[in-house]
Order: C-alpha cells, then structure tokens, then sequence
C-alpha cells in the first residue's frame, strides 16, 4: 500500500490540492448547512464494535452477491454525474479499477463515458442509474440503451424532485448563468496539472445526453446546471410502473430513507432499495442513511434487497452496514476523491485501502466471514 496515500481522507486532501476550488467543492460540498453530509459520517462514529475473540480467523472471506451475482468485495461504484471534472474519462477508469477490485460498478445518466462504453469494459455487477427528466422519450431510450447493453440493474432515483442549494458552488460562481471572476481563472491556473488535462481531452461531456459537444469547463457546470432543472417533480407511481414494465431485470428504488413507500413499492414490483439521502446532497436535515438502514431492511421483509449509499469513508462502516442488513455499499465521493488524487491509480488505492480495511476489521472482531456479520457484533452509542 501507498504510504502516502494511507486512508480515503489522504485521497481526499491530495484531490482537494490537485484540482480548482471550484470543481473540487463542486465534488466535496452538499446542500445547505451540510447539515446531512455531517451526519452521514457522524452516525457511523457512534457505532462500535463488540469483538470476539480466540476465533480462528486465519482464512477470511469479503464477498456477497448481490441479485445473484458474486461480488468478491461489498462495493460498487455509486453512480455519479459531472465527474469527469475530476480526471477525464472518470467513469471508464473507474470501472476498470472496479473490475480488477471484483468490485461493482453503477453507471449514472449524467455520468461523462456512455453507457456503451462502460458495458465494454466487462466489469460487473453493472447497473445503470435513471434520473427521470421531462423528456420521457429520451428517459425510455436510457433504459431501452442500457437494456442492450447489458446492464443487470436499473437504479431509478427518487429524491431529486427539484435541484438543491449547494451554496459552496454558488460561491464559486457556479450560477446561472455561470459567473467567471478573476479569482476562479487564478483558480485554474494555479492548478496547472488539472488544466493540461482538462485543455489535453478528453474534454468533459454527458455523454448520455442528445446531441451534447466537448465543453469548457465552466460550459461543462452550467449543461449540469440545466440538465438538472430537466429532472421531472411530477414523476409519480404511475411511471414507475411504466419502467418496471419496460425493464427485464431486477429494479431498485435509490434514494429512500423512509419505511412509508416501501410496501407500495414492492407491490409496484421493486427488487432492491439503496438507503440514500443522496450524500447529503439533496434534503438537508434528512436522517442518515445508516440510521434508517434497518428500519428499511425490516419493512421489506426479505422482499427486496437492501444497500447502502451515503457517508462511507473507512472499511470498519461497509462491515457495520452489513451487519445491519446491507447486501453491499455504494461508494461515491471516495472513488471520485482517488480520480482527483492520482487518476485511475487513485481509484485502485480507494479499493485497496477499503478491502485492507474490511479485511482486518473481518480479523479483529472475530468473524472469519462478512457473511457472518449481524447486529450481535455490534454496539451503538446512548441516542443512536
């Protein structure tokens, strides 16, 4: 292991240092307060470990399967638009870091490589991620395209009724239009690394998106921008039906924090749910996921399965999202901070440093395998 990059936050402050202020808090910053953000990571520090010890664990095991399919870790890549800001052709690089990790990998409509190109590079599990826009036509091709190419799962989003305030990229100038002031050309030019390649190209795109050329970067925030207020609020049950009956494979609900939705849900024919509040990037003051994550687990019943997205930073927070009922976890600013820190090879330290970091948790709590993680070697904290 890299011994200068020990653990994800090193990733994150060698990204912070690599890339402009703008496109970095553009990637770090959540919406509001950051009040939800916080929380994410709070709600995993007030849950401890109750360890056992004298057992043979001398041969330990991190895989699981997620609708049948064998992952050797539990990670996928979370889907993730824009990021290309961090390193060009992010998603493609990620995704093959993810394959020689024996990772998953989740492929988001705004994401900068097309859904073709990711179904190339083999890895899997692969998923596809679907924000529903007012162009249902376009929305219906998404899912027909990602159909046959392969992709196993359809993630449909649910919580971006209407964009959020992220008010770091208001500060940033990042309005609409775009405010370009002196201090974010000095910005840019002050990180010279990320403008040769960001200038060198691949430029960034959406590569998902009709009839969308190579962009400036600040072109590249504000398609986000308007691609974003094209995000249906009137979405409803009625189209999610409309999907289910268009999709041949499992479909999972993304962004669900609360137990009310869920029995509607499986009625509709949901396979999966993904625990998200979006990274705190949505609704702030919205509970974090983990705390929710068992509640859900049990109203579905072993109807549906469940995972977890949301404020994963350390190997030791995927083994106690497993023990509460996740199948697996979805890691997203974390493999995007490994693409502003050193590219591809930033990706693959993401992976190594997370399965280093299950393994010998696996190790010291006593549990030879993760598929033997439960509640019982857990403790929480007064108030979680």
């Amino acid at each position: 292991m890299s011994t200068k990059f020990v653990n994800v936050e090193d990733l994150r402050r060698a990204a912070k240092a690599n890339m402009p202020r703008a496109m970095f808090d553009f990637v770090d910053g959540g919406a509001n307060d950051e009040w939800t953000q916080r929380r994410n990571q709070a709600a995993f520090e007030r849950i401890m470990f109750d360890p056992r010890v004298l057992v043979d664990v001398s041969s330990r095991d991190q895989s699981t399967t997620v609708f049948g399919q064998r992952l050797e870790t539990p990670i996928l890549v979370a889907p993730t638009g824009l990021t290309s800001i961090a390193w060009p052709n992010a998603e493609l690089l990620a995704a093959r870091a993810a394959g020689r990790a024996g990772a998953g990998f989740a492929l988001s409509t705004f994401a900068s490589n097309s859904i073709e190109e990711i179904a190339g590079t083999g890895v899997g599990p692969r998923w596809f991620q679907l924000y529903v826009t007012k162009n249902r036509a376009w929305t219906l091709d998404l899912i027909d395209r990602a159909q046959a190419a392969g992709y196993q799962a359809l993630a449909v989003t649910v919580d971006t009724q209407l964009p959020s305030m992220r008010e770091r990229n208001i500060r940033n100038g990042y309005q609409s239009p775009p405010r370009i002031t002196l201090a974010n050309v000095l910005d840019f030019a002050s990180h010279p690394g990320w403008l040769h390649r960001f200038l060198k190209g691949p430029r960034p795109t959406l590569a998902n998106t009709p009839s969308v050329a190579a962009l400036t970067a600040s072109q590249f925030v504000e398609l986000g921008n308007r691609v974003a207020r094209e995000l249906d609020p009137s979405v409803s049950w009625r189209d999610l039906e409309q999907f289910r009956a268009r999709w041949r494979g499992p479909m999972l609900l993304k962004g669900i924090t609360s137990t009310r939705d869920v029995a509607r849900a499986l009625d509709v024919g949901v396979n999966g749910f993904i625990v998200s509040n979006h990274g705190g990037r949505q609704l702030d003051y919205a509970p974090a996921s983990i705390e929710v994550l068992p509640e859900i687990v049990a109203a579905c019943a072993d109807r549906a399965e469940v995972y977890l997205d949301s404020g994963v930073r350390r190997g030791s927070d995927i083994v106690k999202a497993f023990a509460l009922g996740a199948r697996a976890v979805l890691v997203g600013r974390a493999y995007v901070y490994g693409l502003g820190a050193s590219g591809e090879e930033g990706v693959d330290h993401v992976f190594r440093i997370l399965k280093d970091e299950i393994d010998r948790c696996l190790a010291l709590i006593g549990v030879p395998s993760l598929s033997q993680v439960g509640r019982e070697n857990l403790r929480f904290s007064t108030g979680c």
